[in-house]
């Protein structure tokens, strides 16, 4: 697997993986982490253009997308129910997602960010347990709560490595 900054011309690509990564959610008992058509092509365009959206590749075809950046959370500034493990500077991964074709790609996303920063936050919804099992693989540990800006819980994660 090769992962590399995303680009405008793999819009398609991009929106195709996330469409298949909602179907999952949508077949797994996870209906109600994104709404139909999220993320947004403007959001799409925009962490594009931040440099923030990575594609990952294997033979030439993107299989999974997810954002990477260095920078604080506004939701990530107060947790319930737990608490971070540190309040060191870390990276944020956000929107991963998969179109299910290869295997791995969640421990090849941590481990190409873990290249960057080794202090890794992320979050789930409470029924992605996919995402929850493999986070918690790969080293995550559940910290608490945090809830997004409209109010919405997600289970709040860490790595230090």
């Amino acid at each position: 697997m090769q992962i590399r900054n995303a680009e405008i011309g793999d819009m398609e690509a991009v929106v195709r993986v996330y469409r298949a990564a909602k179907d999952y959610m949508d077949r797994t008992g996870n209906e109600t982490q994104w709404e139909r058509g999220y993320p947004a092509e403007a959001m799409i365009r925009e962490d594009i253009a931040s440099r923030r959206l990575y594609v990952v590749e294997e033979d030439r075809c993107i299989h999974a997308v997810f954002y990477f950046g260095l920078e604080e959370d506004e939701t990530y500034r107060r947790i319930y129910d737990g608490a971070w493990k540190n309040d060191e500077p870390y990276g944020v991964i956000h929107r991963v997602g998969s179109d299910g074709a290869v295997r791995g790609v969640i421990r090849a996303v941590v481990d190409f960010c873990l290249q960057t920063v080794k202090n890794l936050r992320i979050d789930t919804h409470e029924n992605n347990k996919t995402m929850q099992h493999v986070l918690q693989k790969c080293g995550f540990e559940r910290c608490g709560i945090i809830y997004l800006q409209n109010g919405d819980a997600r289970i709040a994660y860490h790595l230090v490595v």
